[in-house]
């Protein structure tokens, strides 16, 4: 797997950001909650830390990305979007040819999944952008397809499809979208799934304010191929 750093404002694969700032969330309450549980509906990965052998953290071909472990597959390309500003990674991207799975992780609460509020927000958020949003049943539960206007590097607008997946664990959300082929092509998704299925989220135990978003790193002894010329 080649390994290569986006800076933040580096050409636009990702969704951007759809979880309000402005969220207040009463951490205390939520650590006091009873005990968590994997939600209904999540089988087969992606998996919980605490659901895996430690030791298959650890075969070769995963990939530590701090609250993410991937698993690599021949011909993928992992780019991290990385701030410039504050050097912190805030999103993991696969790119297998002509199709990409974007990864971000949050915190939620104890006593249940957020998903389907924040699907209604960035379903909400695609319509303000001039674009639609549609549910629809997919092999991870309810997820969205994104209709939206991009302006590419040469001003020209157009419009670029995507597949949001949410996909609610023990005390967080795994946010994953599909871009490229694979989210107007079903035959291009398979892959993409895979890699979904084979995420592992590692949580920890700290406290943290739901939507929160877990830290991602760097992986260790990672080499960056060289940014691309304009």
């Amino acid at each position: 797997m080649i390994f290569r750093r986006k800076g933040k404002n580096d050409e636009a694969e990702s969704t951007g950001g759809f979880f309000g700032d402005d969220e207040v969330a009463d951490v205390a309450a939520d650590e006091a909650a009873g005990e968590s549980g994997t939600p209904a509906g999540r089988t087969g990965g992606p998996f919980d830390s605490t659901e895996v052998d430690a030791s298959t953290l650890e075969a070769e071909d995963r990939i530590d990305l701090g609250a993410l472990v991937i698993t690599g597959m021949p011909g993928m390309e992992l780019r991290l979007q990385v701030d410039e500003a504050t050097n912190e990674v805030q999103a993991v991207l696969l790119v297998l040819e002509d199709s990409a799975l974007e990864l971000r992780a949050f915190a939620a609460p104890k006593t249940s999944g957020i998903w389907s509020e924040v699907r209604r927000e960035i379903a909400s958020e695609a319509t303000r952008m001039g674009g639609t949003a549609s549910e629809t049943e997919g092999p991870f539960g309810t997820e969205l397809v994104l209709v939206v206007p991009v302006e590419d590097p040469e001003g020209q607008i157009f419009s670029q499809t995507s597949r949001v997946i949410g996909v609610d664990g023990p005390r967080w959300l795994l946010r994953a979208t599909v871009l490229g082929r694979a989210a107007v092509e079903p035959d291009a998704a398979p892959p993409m799934e895979e890699s979904l299925r084979n995420v592992v989220v590692v949580r920890g135990t700290e406290p943290m304010a739901p939507r929160e978003s877990l830290a991602l790193r760097l992986p260790a002894g990672a080499q960056a191929a060289p940014e691309e010329e304009a």
